[in-house]
Protein backbone atom coordinates (compact mmCIF):
# COMPACT_ATOMS: atom_id res chain seq x y z
CA UNK A 1 0.00 0.00 0.00
CA UNK A 2 1.48 3.48 -0.96
CA UNK A 3 2.39 5.18 2.11
CA UNK A 4 2.40 9.20 1.10
CA UNK A 5 -1.49 9.82 0.26
CA UNK A 6 -2.70 12.81 -1.64
CA UNK A 7 -4.70 15.34 1.12
CA UNK A 8 -4.70 18.26 -1.12
CA UNK A 9 -3.71 19.28 -4.74
CA UNK A 10 -0.69 21.05 -2.54
CA UNK A 11 0.86 18.12 -0.13
CA UNK A 12 0.54 13.94 0.44
CA UNK A 13 1.43 12.98 4.45
CA UNK A 14 2.86 9.91 5.45
CA UNK A 15 -0.83 8.51 6.26
CA UNK A 16 -0.21 5.78 8.68
CA UNK A 17 1.99 7.94 10.62
CA UNK A 18 -0.24 10.53 11.06
CA UNK A 19 -3.45 8.61 12.27
CA UNK A 20 -0.90 6.71 15.02
CA UNK A 21 0.38 10.07 15.97
CA UNK A 22 -1.87 13.07 15.48
CA UNK A 23 0.49 15.46 16.72
CA UNK A 24 2.85 14.71 14.31
CA UNK A 25 2.84 16.43 10.62
CA UNK A 26 4.56 14.71 8.03
CA UNK A 27 4.64 15.07 4.43
CA UNK A 28 5.74 15.83 0.71
CA UNK A 29 4.70 18.67 -1.09
CA UNK A 30 3.72 18.70 -4.92
CA UNK A 31 4.02 21.30 -7.63
CA UNK A 32 0.64 22.55 -7.35
CA UNK A 33 -1.16 25.08 -5.47
CA UNK A 34 0.93 28.48 -5.51
CA UNK A 35 1.63 31.38 -7.02
CA UNK A 36 4.67 30.90 -9.12
CA UNK A 37 5.27 31.32 -12.95
CA UNK A 38 7.12 29.71 -15.91
CA UNK A 39 9.59 26.68 -15.20
CA UNK A 40 8.45 27.30 -11.52
CA UNK A 41 4.42 26.91 -11.95
CA UNK A 42 3.30 26.53 -9.42
CA UNK A 43 4.29 26.03 -5.98
CA UNK A 44 8.10 26.36 -5.98
CA UNK A 45 9.91 26.41 -2.81
CA UNK A 46 13.11 26.43 -3.11
CA UNK A 47 14.87 29.55 -2.85
CA UNK A 48 17.91 28.90 -4.32
CA UNK A 49 17.00 27.67 -7.74
CA UNK A 50 15.95 31.35 -9.67
CA UNK A 51 12.60 32.10 -8.77
CA UNK A 52 10.86 35.70 -7.29
CA UNK A 53 11.93 35.31 -3.45
CA UNK A 54 8.28 36.86 -3.08
CA UNK A 55 6.50 34.12 -4.75
CA UNK A 56 8.63 31.37 -2.80
CA UNK A 57 7.55 33.22 0.19
CA UNK A 58 4.49 33.36 -0.69
CA UNK A 59 4.32 29.62 -1.48
CA UNK A 60 5.66 29.00 1.72
CA UNK A 61 2.94 30.88 3.74
CA UNK A 62 0.29 28.98 1.79
CA UNK A 63 1.99 25.39 2.26
CA UNK A 64 1.90 26.69 6.34
CA UNK A 65 -1.54 27.26 6.63
CA UNK A 66 -2.57 24.08 4.80
CA UNK A 67 -0.53 21.97 7.31
CA UNK A 68 -1.40 24.32 10.40
CA UNK A 69 2.49 24.86 11.26
CA UNK A 70 3.56 28.51 11.15
CA UNK A 71 6.26 29.33 9.41
CA UNK A 72 8.15 31.13 11.71
CA UNK A 73 8.36 27.35 13.03
CA UNK A 74 9.94 26.47 10.62
CA UNK A 75 13.79 25.36 9.37
CA UNK A 76 15.60 24.74 6.62
CA UNK A 77 19.07 23.85 5.19
CA UNK A 78 21.34 24.91 2.63
CA UNK A 79 22.04 21.45 0.75
CA UNK A 80 25.15 20.59 -0.93
CA UNK A 81 24.61 16.60 -1.31
CA UNK A 82 26.75 15.84 1.87
CA UNK A 83 26.01 14.43 4.97
CA UNK A 84 26.40 16.77 7.86
CA UNK A 85 22.61 16.80 10.32
CA UNK A 86 22.09 19.22 12.88
CA UNK A 87 20.09 18.55 15.78
CA UNK A 88 17.70 21.28 16.17
CA UNK A 89 15.96 23.09 18.97
CA UNK A 90 13.51 26.14 19.48
CA UNK A 91 16.28 28.51 19.41
CA UNK A 92 16.50 27.55 15.97
CA UNK A 93 13.30 28.46 14.71
CA UNK A 94 12.84 30.66 11.74
CA UNK A 95 16.32 29.89 9.78
CA UNK A 96 15.74 29.53 6.66
CA UNK A 97 11.97 29.46 6.60
CA UNK A 98 11.82 32.64 4.52
CA UNK A 99 15.34 33.08 3.64
CA UNK A 100 18.19 30.67 2.44
CA UNK A 101 20.66 33.08 3.12
CA UNK A 102 19.99 32.70 6.76
CA UNK A 103 19.67 28.71 6.26
CA UNK A 104 21.68 26.30 8.03
CA UNK A 105 24.60 26.30 5.86
CA UNK A 106 26.52 22.62 4.32
CA UNK A 107 23.52 20.86 5.99
CA UNK A 108 21.54 17.82 4.68
CA UNK A 109 19.36 16.73 7.45
CA UNK A 110 17.51 17.73 10.79
CA UNK A 111 16.65 15.49 13.49
CA UNK A 112 15.10 17.17 16.99
CA UNK A 113 12.77 15.78 20.00
CA UNK A 114 11.16 19.28 20.88
CA UNK A 115 7.38 20.18 19.60
CA UNK A 116 6.54 23.50 17.77
CA UNK A 117 9.69 23.09 14.96
CA UNK A 118 8.82 21.77 10.96
CA UNK A 119 11.97 20.57 10.16
CA UNK A 120 11.86 21.08 6.36
CA UNK A 121 14.52 20.38 3.05
CA UNK A 122 13.75 20.85 -0.68
CA UNK A 123 13.67 18.26 -3.61
CA UNK A 124 13.56 17.81 -7.38
CA UNK A 125 14.43 13.73 -7.41
CA UNK A 126 16.86 13.01 -4.89
CA UNK A 127 15.42 10.57 -2.17
CA UNK A 128 13.51 12.54 0.86
CA UNK A 129 13.97 10.25 3.83
CA UNK A 130 11.23 10.65 7.31
CA UNK A 131 12.21 9.40 10.51
CA UNK A 132 10.54 8.51 13.82
CA UNK A 133 11.20 7.10 17.30
CA UNK A 134 7.87 7.26 19.06
CA UNK A 135 9.08 6.36 22.19
CA UNK A 136 11.46 8.61 22.34
CA UNK A 137 9.79 11.49 20.43
CA UNK A 138 12.10 12.19 18.33
CA UNK A 139 11.87 12.69 14.55
CA UNK A 140 13.92 13.80 11.10
CA UNK A 141 14.48 14.33 8.07
CA UNK A 142 17.64 13.35 5.04
CA UNK A 143 18.20 14.63 1.37
CA UNK A 144 19.63 11.95 -0.38
CA UNK A 145 20.72 12.07 -3.75
CA UNK A 146 23.31 10.13 -4.99
CA UNK A 147 26.57 11.43 -3.11
CA UNK A 148 24.34 11.88 -0.04
CA UNK A 149 23.40 8.12 -0.55
CA UNK A 150 26.67 6.37 -1.29
CA UNK A 151 28.04 8.53 2.02
CA UNK A 152 25.47 6.67 3.66
CA UNK A 153 23.31 9.47 5.28
CA UNK A 154 20.85 7.29 6.25
CA UNK A 155 23.13 5.41 8.54
CA UNK A 156 24.39 8.85 9.69
CA UNK A 157 21.00 9.75 11.38
CA UNK A 158 20.60 5.80 12.55
CA UNK A 159 23.88 6.00 14.20
CA UNK A 160 23.67 10.08 15.38
CA UNK A 161 20.35 8.74 17.28
CA UNK A 162 21.79 5.92 18.54
CA UNK A 163 24.08 8.58 20.63
CA UNK A 164 20.73 9.98 22.14
CA UNK A 165 20.54 6.64 23.48
CA UNK A 166 17.87 5.29 20.55
CA UNK A 167 18.07 1.70 18.94
CA UNK A 168 18.13 1.15 15.50
CA UNK A 169 14.94 -1.26 16.21
CA UNK A 170 13.17 1.78 17.89
CA UNK A 171 13.00 3.76 14.46
CA UNK A 172 10.63 3.93 11.38
CA UNK A 173 11.96 5.08 8.21
CA UNK A 174 9.81 6.08 5.19
CA UNK A 175 11.14 7.10 1.70
CA UNK A 176 9.46 9.12 0.00
CA UNK A 177 8.81 10.51 -3.55
CA UNK A 178 11.76 10.43 -5.75
CA UNK A 179 13.24 9.47 -9.03
CA UNK A 180 12.54 5.67 -9.98
CA UNK A 181 15.17 3.78 -11.72
CA UNK A 182 13.69 3.56 -15.25
CA UNK A 183 14.53 7.21 -15.00
CA UNK A 184 17.98 7.61 -13.30
CA UNK A 185 20.47 6.20 -15.20
CA UNK A 186 24.25 6.42 -13.85
CA UNK A 187 27.81 6.13 -15.00
CA UNK A 188 30.88 3.35 -13.89
CA UNK A 189 32.23 5.83 -11.19
CA UNK A 190 28.73 6.47 -9.50
CA UNK A 191 27.94 2.11 -9.69
CA UNK A 192 31.46 1.59 -8.32
CA UNK A 193 30.82 3.91 -5.06
CA UNK A 194 27.30 2.22 -4.91
CA UNK A 195 28.84 -1.06 -4.43
CA UNK A 196 31.39 0.20 -1.70
CA UNK A 197 28.17 1.65 0.66
CA UNK A 198 26.55 -2.00 0.26
CA UNK A 199 27.30 -5.16 2.04
CA UNK A 200 28.57 -8.17 0.49
CA UNK A 201 24.21 -10.11 1.28
CA UNK A 202 22.42 -6.66 0.11
CA UNK A 203 20.01 -6.79 -3.10
CA UNK A 204 21.87 -4.99 -5.67
CA UNK A 205 20.02 -1.50 -6.60
CA UNK A 206 20.76 -0.90 -10.50
CA UNK A 207 21.05 -3.25 -13.94
CA UNK A 208 23.18 -2.54 -16.19
CA UNK A 209 21.14 -0.05 -19.39
CA UNK A 210 24.60 -0.44 -22.11
CA UNK A 211 28.45 -0.18 -21.60
CA UNK A 212 28.94 2.35 -18.85
CA UNK A 213 25.32 3.01 -18.43
CA UNK A 214 22.85 1.78 -15.49
CA UNK A 215 19.61 2.25 -14.03
CA UNK A 216 19.92 2.75 -9.93
CA UNK A 217 17.23 2.44 -7.75
CA UNK A 218 18.11 4.90 -5.44
CA UNK A 219 15.21 4.37 -2.82
CA UNK A 220 16.26 0.59 -2.68
CA UNK A 221 20.16 1.80 -2.36
CA UNK A 222 18.91 3.64 0.57
CA UNK A 223 16.16 0.52 2.43
CA UNK A 224 19.70 -1.51 1.64
CA UNK A 225 21.45 0.98 3.55
CA UNK A 226 19.27 0.56 6.18
CA UNK A 227 18.48 -2.39 6.85
CA UNK A 228 22.36 -2.73 7.39
CA UNK A 229 22.35 -0.09 9.99
CA UNK A 230 19.84 -2.46 11.68
CA UNK A 231 16.15 -0.51 11.21
CA UNK A 232 13.92 -3.85 10.66
CA UNK A 233 12.73 -4.23 7.51
CA UNK A 234 8.86 -4.08 8.63
CA UNK A 235 9.80 -0.57 10.06
CA UNK A 236 10.42 0.94 6.59
CA UNK A 237 7.70 2.19 4.43
CA UNK A 238 8.37 2.95 1.02
CA UNK A 239 6.63 5.46 -2.24
CA UNK A 240 6.02 4.50 -5.29
CA UNK A 241 5.65 7.81 -6.93
CA UNK A 242 8.46 8.82 -9.13
CA UNK A 243 9.15 12.87 -9.60
CA UNK A 244 10.37 12.90 -12.99
CA UNK A 245 7.23 10.10 -14.24
CA UNK A 246 4.76 12.18 -12.21
CA UNK A 247 5.21 15.39 -14.36
CA UNK A 248 1.86 16.74 -12.97
CA UNK A 249 2.61 16.45 -9.54
CA UNK A 250 6.61 16.88 -9.33
CA UNK A 251 9.25 18.91 -10.16
CA UNK A 252 11.93 17.34 -12.14
CA UNK A 253 15.54 18.05 -12.26
CA UNK A 254 16.85 15.52 -14.97
CA UNK A 255 13.64 15.82 -16.21
CA UNK A 256 13.25 19.55 -16.66
CA UNK A 257 17.40 19.72 -17.73
CA UNK A 258 17.23 21.68 -14.14
CA UNK A 259 15.28 24.57 -14.87
CA UNK A 260 12.61 23.69 -12.27
CA UNK A 261 11.36 23.93 -8.98
CA UNK A 262 11.42 22.15 -5.17
CA UNK A 263 9.60 20.26 -3.12
CA UNK A 264 9.39 20.34 0.42
CA UNK A 265 9.35 17.24 3.06
CA UNK A 266 8.40 18.36 6.22
CA UNK A 267 8.16 16.76 9.50
CA UNK A 268 7.28 17.81 13.10
CA UNK A 269 5.51 18.08 16.43
CA UNK A 270 2.40 19.96 17.12
CA UNK A 271 3.19 21.92 19.89
CA UNK A 272 0.62 20.90 22.64
CA UNK A 273 -0.68 23.42 25.35
CA UNK A 274 -0.63 22.48 28.93
CA UNK A 275 -4.14 22.47 30.47
CA UNK A 276 -4.83 23.51 34.30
Amino acid sequence: MEPFVLRNQSYLTIDNWVRQFPELIAGFTTKSGGVSKGVYESLNLGFHVGDNGTNVCSNREEVAELINFPLSHWVGAEQIHDIVLKKITKADRGYGSNSYDHSFKGTDGFYTNEEGTLLTLCFADCVPLFFIAPEKKMIGTAHAGWKGTVGQIAKQMIMAWGREGIQPEQIFVAIGPSICEKCYIVDEHVINLVDKSLEDDAVIPYNLVKEGQYSLNLRELNRQILLAAGVPDKNILQTQFCSSCNHEEFFSHRRDKGKTGRMLSFIGWKETVDRL
